[in-house]
């Protein structure tokens, strides 16, 4: 199956956990999504909304064959590793791909005249802020090289949009969380280090308890405060971004979260209640770098994206989570 042109996006990281969400929502707006994914933490199964082309963004080759097989009009851009602790610990890996890689992947786009570019980013271009919420016009100051491997490739997209009429939105997301309502796809991460699923998978007993770290902290409970955004709402946003820059927006950078937080302690307490179990918990020393609260202004993007989360009650979001984690050992059986 080729593409359409004008309404085919090519989804690099199209098989992963936002991306795939992503491509659903490309699908139900009229796009084809293509995938383009090297399923080194993707899933073939997720990608389903549109032909899949294996290939690693690093490789010219095999992105100049997947641009001129389906001409895409423009590019949504998942693929990077994302893991903090692995970043401290593993820089290069981290410099490879997510910088290295992005640009090989915007030369490619540049070289084949496609001019419309969405980029996944992260809260983590900001670092330790000095208040919440965090609105775009904060410092990015990030703390760890995932954070600064974003960084930088929002500076090769300004300074791509200024030599090259590169047109591109950075949407930098807090803590993405839930699945689907559809159940269709959802979260299946290996290591898997979000806490909700960690709760989850607690709460029915594949893991002997989730760990607190730290409750010392100065919030209301003593434990950190996160923003958590649900990835359908996530995912509408890019397609909303998408749509500003075919209406002519040049180059920008969004905050996407809820504009609300919630500890630790709060999202086992709502584990608890969507799953009718206990949840076994352990309380552990806190971790360098662990802010104590991180929230959102999404301000700009309500305004200018005309976006606002839709799943935004913690119970509705963990619900979803629920229902996938439920179904998810199906898929894996299929893999």
């Amino acid at each position: 199956m080729k593409g359409s042109g004008a309404n085919t996006v090519l989804v690099t990281g199209g098989a992963g956990y936002i991306g795939s969400h992503t491509c659903k929502i490309l699908a139900q707006q009229g796009y084809l999504p293509v995938v383009f994914d090297n399923l080194s933490t993707g899933h073939e199964w997720a990608a389903k909304w549109g032909p899949l082309e294996r290939g690693d963004i690093l490789d010219r080759n095999a992105l100049d064959r997947a641009i001129a097989t389906h001409k895409p009009s423009a590019c949504v851009h998942f693929a990077a590793f994302s893991y903090v602790g692995e970043s401290v610990a593993v820089p290069g890996k981290y410099y490879r791909n997510n910088v290295a890689g992005s640009l090989t992947l915007v030369e490619a786009l540049r070289d084949h005249g496609i001019d419309q570019f969405v980029l996944s980013s992260t809260c983590a271009t900001y670092g330790v802020p000095d208040r919440v919420p965090i609105d775009e016009t904060m410092p990015q100051a990030p703390i760890n090289p995932y954070g600064a491997s974003k960084l930088m490739v929002e500076r090769i997209l300004a300074d791509f949009h200024a030599a090259h009429g590169l047109r591109s939105v950075a949407l930098r997301y807090f803590n993405a969380a839930g699945a689907d309502p559809d159940i269709e796809i959802g979260e299946d991460h290996d290591p898997e280090t979000h806490l909700i699923p960690l709760v989850l998978d607690a709460a029915i007993g594949d893991r002997d308890s989730i760990t607190v770290f730290g409750t010392d902290y100065e919030t209301p409970d003593g434990t950190c405060v996160r923003d958590y955004i649900h990835v359908t709402d996530l995912a509408k946003a890019h397609v909303l971004a998408l749509k500003a820059l075919e209406q002519g927006l040049e180059h920008r950078a969004f905050n996407l979260g809820n504009g609300q937080g919630y500890s630790v302690h709060e999202v086992i307490a709502s584990a608890e209640r969507v799953t009718g179990r206990q949840v076994p918990v352990r309380l552990g020393e806190r971790r360098p770098g662990d802010p104590a609260r991180l929230i959102s202004n999404s301000a700009r993007a309500a305004t200018e994206l005309q976006w606002s989360p839709q799943i935004s009650n913690l119970d509705d979001i963990i619900g979803t989570a629920w229902a996938w984690q439920q179904r998810r050992a199906q898929y894996r059986d299929r893999a």
